[in-house]
């Protein structure tokens, strides 16, 4: 394979067989429940890189079942997504996911910078409850619940609230284990049909994990939950900061 024939084809690792296909990405029947709830600021100023702002001490922890994802299959996810602004704009910033595929695994860590590890998140209806788990091996994480559509929303603030900006941090190391790329990226979903809503009571406990620390945002009052059911597209991010540019210059 000459050089030009590598620059052409390259696009994600293995170079002959990548471990997904290129985006965007469309998701049907994406299942969330997001329970929000305060936390402690001094935890949250620890792990928020700047210039991203923090407002208030709130977290959302997120259980997501993704049956039909293209070109990841199907999948869950679980993990913490903290409120935060930039230069003005609201958005959330993507603390912590953890899910059980390879594909998303390596596409979202590749393409977006998306923090995911391996894990075993868990999103199904026991009886009147949802019931939102997330396991590291043997050992339980995360444990979430929600009472089972207990009251309707208004399907525009939800579809507007989704399609709101998110913000990650790429970081790809060098042959040397040098940052080679260090960025802040923001990204929206697109294309969304909310196909339902709900709130109801509330329930969130987290644990301690030494390579999976959930619980180092620890939950003081679960303030909300949201159970919602829609159809979307994952689109492509841009950079917004360059933790690097003055080492470029």
């Amino acid at each position: 394979m000459t050089p030009e024939d590598v620059c052409k084809n390259a696009f994600s690792m293995p170079l002959t067989s990548p471990s997904y296909p290129k985006g965007p990405y469309r998701f049907i029947d994406r299942e969330y429940m997001i329970v929000t709830y305060r936390t402690d600021m001094d935890a949250l100023r620890a792990v928020v890189p700047e210039p991203l702002e923090i407002e208030e001490p709130v977290v959302k922890f997120e259980f997501i079942r993704m049956p039909d994802s293209t070109g990841f299959g199907d999948y869950t996810e679980s993990g913490q997504v903290i409120p935060v602004s930039l230069n003005g704009q609201k958005g959330g910033y993507v603390h912590a996911m953890y899910l059980n595929d390879d594909a998303p695994i390596a596409g979202g860590r590749e393409i977006w910078g998306f923090p995911k590890k391996l894990a075993e998140p868990s999103l199904r209806v026991e009886k009147n409850a949802i019931i939102g788990t997330l396991d590291v091996g043997s050992i339980r994480i995360a444990t979430g619940s929600m009472g089972f559509k207990y009251r309707a929303l208004d399907l525009e603030p939800v579809k507007q609230s989704l399609g709101g900006a998110n913000f990650l941090l790429k970081i790809i190391p060098h042959v040397d284990c040098s940052p080679r790329i260090c960025e802040l990226v923001r990204y929206y979903m697109t294309d969304i049909t909310v196909k339902g809503a709900w709130e109801g009571p509330a329930g969130l406990e987290l644990f301690n994990h030494a390579l999976a620390p959930v619980s180092d945002l620890p939950v003081r009052e679960v303030l909300s939950a949201v159970h919602i059911l829609a159809d979307l597209t994952l689109g492509l991010g841009e950079v917004v900061h360059d933790y690097l540019a003055s080492d470029k210059t």
